[in-house]
């Protein structure tokens, strides 16, 4: 969740009641909780509660969305997902709504959260993870060049690269393997490499590279 404590607390208040908030926040926590240990459905069964409980809870519907996300429930995410933008009016969820929206193949969907997200320019990370899906959505629908187009704009591999530096390169590499523009693929797999050996499959995708 991205909001404070502070946050949470007055966000159940408003939703909840006070004599109610305590109890309900302690639900909340024992939810992040199992989330961050990737207990999805026990985190999904609690919340689903919540969400009842305390339907104007920004934190609620975020942290719900994401739950169902990682658990593949791609439309009932997107529900929560939106339920947390309109409520918040905060774009921190752009990149998961955008990518479960993607999934379900709902392209004008995808391209207005992605517009909506670089607008809004919140921060470096967030505008990388929300052009990784934009990417994806166009490969989906076999535009792979444009894809290609859209993570080398502006794009320079820093000197220190941060791990959304290295979603976004290996997103490259990959469409540059598919678009048969093998060098650029086995140069640019080998750096994240080289930087982090163990991230996601970058060592077997250099070796079939030769």
């Amino acid at each position: 969740m991205s909001e404070t404590d502070a946050e949470i607390r007055t966000q159940l208040g408003k939703a909840v009641g006070s004599k109610r908030t305590e109890q309900v926040e302690k639900r909340l926590r024992a939810a992040a909780k199992e989330f961050e240990a990737e207990r999805f459905p026990e985190a999904a069964k609690r919340l689903k509660t919540l969400s009842e409980q305390a339907p104007s809870a920004p934190a609620v519907r975020e942290l719900y969305g994401l739950t169902l996300y990682r658990q593949g429930k791609w439309r009932l995410a997107a529900k929560e997902l939106e339920a947390f933008r309109t409520l918040s009016g905060s774009t921190e969820q752009h990149p998961v709504l955008a990518d479960s929206y993607r999934a379900l193949h709902q392209w004008r969907r995808v391209e207005a959260l992605w517009d909506e997200l670089r607008e809004a320019s919140p921060n470096g990370e967030l505008v990388t993870e929300g052009r990784i899906v934009m990417a994806g959505s166009l490969a989906d629908r076999g535009d792979v060049s444009g894809a290609i187009r859209l993570l080398e704009h502006g794009w320079r591999y820093p000197k220190r690269p941060k791990v959304h530096h290295l979603r976004r390169a290996y997103a490259l590499a990959d469409l540059y393997e598919r678009a048969g523009d093998v060098s650029r693929a086995r140069e640019l797999f080998g750096r994240i490499r080289a930087v982090d050996p163990g991230f996601a499959d970058v060592k077997s995708r250099v070796r079939a590279l030769g």
